[in-house]
């Protein structure tokens, strides 16, 4: 039997999503999952969705890098399931529960409450995280945020100038952070705009990271960097992130499906 999948992306950062709800899928684990991902003997993506029964929301999201490991959040793939919905969708993930909504600049997310706390990061040991008194070479004293899972934010006076291939797998893997980190290097250019790039944990740097947006535009809200509402833009487009009274973070962005398929799991060492 063969497994069918559906290729999605929001903004260039693309997924393929897997429905056990539907279709009969095999077990998942790091191999299967980052086997699916080669983008040369596999499918290919930076991250698998993997879509399941929940009892706490309307469905549960898991997510797998493409080195296999399993992550908390994905703010790119949130959208792209709330887009297969086309309806207020609530999507049980290891990092809470998310509502995803049709909205005029395409999928709003509600993303929760940041954490801020040295051991919500999680950090190795207890330090200010609003300027992180820590630095790599070129980039220093972060911002540690976390929307779902860990991001460490730099801001520079120009973030294509920093080498994120090199610096980026570094601070990935310092044992500063023992969950691994995203590092997300900001560049605000007014107070409603920031360019970002981001190096996500396991994956790389990708053209787009819904929760590094979010939690870029934080950690610049709580320097009063920018305002409460700004978009922020990655290779691969903008997104809109607000902190609302609520202290809930919106973001607002595209997501688009490219193309359906299907696939043998016996090609990938797996069985139904």
């Amino acid at each position: 039997m063969r497994v069918p999948f559906i290729k999605m992306h929001g903004l260039g950062n693309d997924f393929v999503v897997l429905d056990a709800r539907v279709d009969a899928i095999p077990a998942m684990n790091d191999a299967l999952a980052a086997a699916l991902a080669d983008r040369k003997t596999g499918i290919g993506c930076d991250q698998l969705i993997l879509l399941e029964a929940s009892t706490l929301a309307d469905l549960r999201m898991r997510i797998f890098n493409a080195d296999g490991g399993e992550v908390e959040a994905c703010g790119n793939a949130t959208r792209a399931v709330g887009l297969l919905h086309d309806a207020p969708t609530r999507i049980e993930t290891l990092g809470g529960v998310l509502t995803a909504t049709p909205a005029d600049l395409g999928i709003a997310v509600d993303m929760g409450e940041p954490r801020f706390g040295w051991d919500e990061i999680p950090l190795a040991y207890a330090m200010d995280t609003l300027i992180m008194p820590v630095g790599w070479e070129d980039l220093e004293n972060p911002a540690g945020v976390n929307v779902g899972n860990p991001h460490a934010v730099f801001f520079v006076a120009d973030n294509h100038a920093i080498d994120l291939a090199r610096l980026g797998p570094l601070i990935e893997h310092d044992p500063l952070f023992p969950e691994r980190v995203n590092v997300n290097v900001a560049t605000v250019t007014s107070r409603d705009a920031i360019s970002l790039r981001v190096w996500e944990r396991g994956v790389g740097e990708t053209r787009a990271c819904g929760t590094g947006a979010c939690a870029t535009a934080i950690a610049a809200m709580r320097r009063g960097l920018c305002d409460r509402r700004v978009t922020v833009t990655l290779a691969g487009g903008p997104l809109v992130i607000e902190w609302n009274d609520a202290g809930r973070i919106i973001m607002t962005g595209p997501a688009a499906e490219s193309f359906r398929g299907s696939f043998d799991p016996a090609d990938y060492g797996a069985t139904l």
